[in-house]
């Protein structure tokens, strides 16, 4: 059985979080962890309480550690905050932004392109973090880069559902979504900030309906109650 690095463990835990393989709001059981990364309980623990710090998850006393809920309440407040604070790191990630990092992210783009084409919803979710990660840092502002780092669990996790198109018209939202991304290299170059904060909020618009899927269902077919039935129904 490898045994894993602190470090190896918190980017593998990471991903199975963001990749939703660790399910939002699941206890994760220290026992197994330790067994599967090779490690003994205490510096699992303490790679555990750096995932409570950034977010991926919650650690209550004597009840062990779980992954980050998306309950109602978070949710609405993810979608009321999430284009905020998108559209202020586009605009400072104009204003600083240096050339070696817009290398960084073009080279991110092309591999969010290419997961994104093949249809690896695991792989182009991930690659998209990465890509808007790469924008916070862009943005040099630790206050809002605190509050993007935050969101982007979420939004990946969310995001889980638009790359897994289920019809030809979602395969072109995707589609959508990697040209975007090109112009909002392109913005950011240009050092054109109100054309990037526009671009950011139309990819933004983009997905927002198909990460609402992930929490609501399609609703039932008009017909499963008749219509005879429905007066009485409760």
């Amino acid at each position: 059985m490898p045994r894993f690095l602190k470090e190896e463990c918190l980017a593998d835990i990471r991903r199975r979080i963001l990749s939703t393989e660790f399910a939002p709001g699941v206890d994760l059981d220290e026992a197994r962890l330790s067994e599967h990364y090779g490690m003994s309980r205490t510096p699992l623990r303490e790679v555990l309480q750096r995932l409570q710090g950034e977010g991926y998850v919650e650690m209550a006393q004597n009840r062990g550690a779980k992954v980050a809920s998306m309950d109602i309440g978070v949710l609405r407040t993810f979608f009321q905050t999430a284009p905020m604070v998108y559209a202020n790191i586009a605009k400072l990630a104009c204003d600083n932004g240096t050339a070696e990092q817009l290398e960084r992210l073009k080279e991110a783009q092309v591999a969010f392109a290419k997961a994104a084409k093949a249809s690896q919803a695991d792989a182009a979710a991930l690659a998209n973090h990465h890509f808007h990660a790469l924008i916070g840092e862009m943005a040099q502002n630790p206050y809002l880069v605190a509050s993007l780092a935050r969101l982007q669990i979420d939004h990946t996790r969310l995001s889980q559902t638009f790359y897994r198109p289920s019809a030809p018209s979602e395969t072109l939202l995707v589609l959508k979504a990697i040209e975007q991304h090109d112009a909002m290299i392109s913005a950011f170059e240009a050092r054109e900030g109100a054309l990037a904060i526009d671009l950011t909020l139309q990819h933004w618009d983009l997905s927002r309906d198909r990460m609402e899927r992930f929490v609501r269902p399609d609703p039932l077919p008009v017909d499963v109650i008749s219509l005879k039935d429905r007066r009485n129904a409760i």
